[in-house]
């Protein structure tokens, strides 16, 4: 997995490339400045360390200064943060820290407007691995800033039987065996069903967790009947934030939705710059 260092240095890279044309022609080495980012529409906001860490990355002795921190909600027209130094290092890194902070405080702000719509309701609101590429630990993290929790991060730390495993097995009940006697007793498996017949199936086999998929109303409720608390309830595919107090509504312990990455837009935020008083 990608450290967030080195995103931040892909990013920069990414921008920079040999270097900045315009600014090393316009910009003198020794000029400083001061700039502010603003918040050009209400949002809930996340990533500040990682805008700071971009600048750092820059230049080790920039001033960051920020007015809030990560999960507080930021009227419009308020100022973020204030960052000053260089002024060839914030128009350097201008740009790519904003692009970090309005795709995270877009999915923070978007997954709290799920969070709301569900207020008081006894049930848990996770993502999935729906995530942009290498952008996972990111994501997911903001994901915990708006208020929902986590799925599985990757592969490797949580087991899903899914569809395309039970068929290549033959059915749940041979997964199920296969993957028992190779697990530590320790490990929860789940498993992804679509039909009352697969409940059934999962619960024979023991799962820990039966993932209920793209399931209607009425087929989740005879579902969690079946189940009777025998297993965890998880509801997932095709969540939107129109559809989740009813399915909050059904008994279900936990509902999942890949919208809470990989629909959320990025929020308008920007960085004005300017030179400070000290170089007039």
């Amino acid at each position: 997995m990608h450290s967030i260092q080195h995103l931040i240095k892909i990013a920069l890279e990414e921008d920079i490339g040999s270097g900045d044309i315009t600014t090393e022609n316009l910009i003198a080495d020794n000029l400083k400045g001061i700039g502010e980012v603003v918040a050009k529409e209400p949002l809930v906001i996340a990533g500040l360390d990682i805008t700071r860490q971009v600048f750092e990355q820059l230049d080790t002795e920039i001033s960051f200064k920020p007015n809030f921190k990560d999960g507080d909600f930021i009227e419009k027209d308020k100022i973020v943060l204030k960052v000053e130094g260089k002024l060839r290092v914030l128009l350097l890194g201008e740009r790519t820290a904003l692009n970090f902070l309005q795709r995270l405080s877009g999915i923070a702000t978007h997954v709290r407007s799920y969070m709301n719509s569900i207020a008081n309701k006894n049930v848990r609101l996770v993502d999935t691995r729906k995530t942009t590429p290498g952008w996972r630990v990111l994501e997911k993290y903001a994901v915990r800033v708006g208020g929902a929790r986590n799925h599985r991060m990757g592969l490797y730390d949580g087991v899903l039987i899914k569809d395309n495993h039970i068929a290549v097995c033959g059915g749940i009940k041979n997964a199920m065996e296969c993957i028992k006697d190779k697990l530590s007793h320790l490990v929860k498996i789940e498993v992804e069903v679509s039909d009352l017949d697969g409940v059934k199936q999962a619960l024979e086999a023991g799962a820990d967790v039966i993932m209920l998929d793209n399931m209607n109303i009425d087929r989740i409720k005879k579902a969690i009947e079946l189940i009777n608390g025998k297993s965890v309830v998880e509801i997932s595919g095709g969540v939107t934030i129109n559809s989740l107090n009813q399915l909050a509504d059904t008994g279900a312990d936990i509902i999942s939705s890949g919208a809470l990455t990989h629909s959320a837009r990025c929020v308008d935020i920007s960085m004005r710059i300017r030179s400070n008083n000290n170089n007039k």
